[in-house]
């Protein structure tokens, strides 16, 4: 079975000859297989990135880097790098997801309306939350792979949509309400000294690599991005993996809305705000291309890491916050002219 699945990735691919598929070079080259997938040029660039970084912050600004500080933003590196991976993975399948920040503040909402403050019904809360966040991304992966509708639409209308909605259910609940003490106390607790935010999101890190890299549905995944015609003609059911990406992002922006809220432990309707552009740039910056398939969802981790050191970095500059909207722009920018210069090179 798992020769079989192998033998289906590398014909969606163009690598077994005498198969039908493409064997030319000008096709994107798969990834590595081992849990710490080869470091490629378009995934060692923010590794380099982050190096610089770290180590202009210890010449020039070395309070950035201290342990009080670093234990601080870390929470943020890790809600950022869930909410990253799920835009990757979204990505990877030749889609974008703008409907981000109205789903973790969905979510959110969920999560106070029906625990109502209560660790009663906190676990009922959290399956509510994490449910509503997967029906959104039902209803998208649906429109966008069913229908052929265009994802930037489909997602931007969903934003909009659930936005309405969510303002309609908070009209019951106070303008800061707060969520249950217990999961107050998780979100802002530790783990052996490390966030507990932090420890989450390094295991859906790893089982995000290990699942691109390791299992036949993982492999099947990528190749439906790398290669959808070549795909579909050798049995892999492209529609359903592409609707499955919405549907698995849209879990992880339910996860990172219920760890944002319990370390916030008030959450706002603006609580999903700052998730809009930065889990794109993130993704980018992370050597995800755009035109599917290709993802490393370890750099896409240390990516978020950047984006946030920078930021912190800026504040503790002075600068006003305004810049980290103007970065984020600009990441995006470089990120995605380095992607298609590096499909180009592979095309000549």
């Amino acid at each position: 079975m798992i020769q079989n699945s192998k033998r289906l990735y590398e014909i969606a691919v163009g690598a077994v000859p005498g198969t039908g598929a493409s064997t030319s070079p000008k096709l994107e080259s798969r990834p590595a297989r081992s849990v710490f997938a080869k470091l490629e040029g378009r995934f060692l660039a923010i590794w380099i990135a982050l190096g610089v970084l770290l180590v202009a912050d210890a010449i020039f600004l070395p309070r950035s880097l201290n342990a009080t500080t670093l234990l601080a933003v870390s929470p943020f590196a890790a809600f950022l790098a869930i909410a990253a991976i799920g835009q990757a993975t979204v990505i990877m399948a030749r889609g974008i997801d703008l409907s981000v920040p109205a789903i973790i503040a969905l979510s959110s909402s969920v999560l106070i309306g029906v625990s109502g403050g209560s660790d009663e019904r906190l676990w009922i809360a959290i399956a509510a939350a994490l449910l509503a966040a997967v029906l959104v991304g039902t209803i998208n992966g649906l429109l966008i792979a069913f229908l052929r509708l265009n994802a930037l639409i489909v997602t931007l209308a969903a934003g909009a949509i659930i936005t309405g909605l969510t303002l309609w259910y908070r009209q019951s609940m106070g303008a800061e309400s707060p969520v249950p003490p217990s999961l107050a106390v998780f979100g802002n607790g530790r783990i052996a000294g490390v966030p507990t935010a932090v420890v989450i999101a390094v295991i859906i890190v790893i089982g995000a690599v290990l699942f691109f890299t390791k299992t036949v549905t993982g492999r099947r995944f990528e190749a439906a991005g790398c290669n959808p015609d070549a795909a579909f003609i050798t049995g892999i059911n492209v529609k359903l993996y592409q609707a499955g990406a919405y549907v698995g992002a849209s879990l992880l922006y339910g996860v990172a809305a219920v760890l944002l809220a319990g370390f916030i432990g008030n959450p706002t309707l603006d609580v999903g705000n700052p998730y809009f552009m930065a889990p794109i740039a993130a993704a980018v910056l992370g050597g995800v291309a755009m035109t599917g398939g290709i993802g490393n969802m370890l750099s896409v981790a240390v990516a978020a890491a950047f984006l946030i050191q920078l930021d912190q970095s800026l504040k503790m500059l002075g600068l006003p916050t305004s810049w980290q909207l103007v970065i984020q722009g600009v990441a995006i920018g470089v990120g995605m002219w380095m992607s298609e210069v590096k499909s180009t090179v592979r095309r000549g």
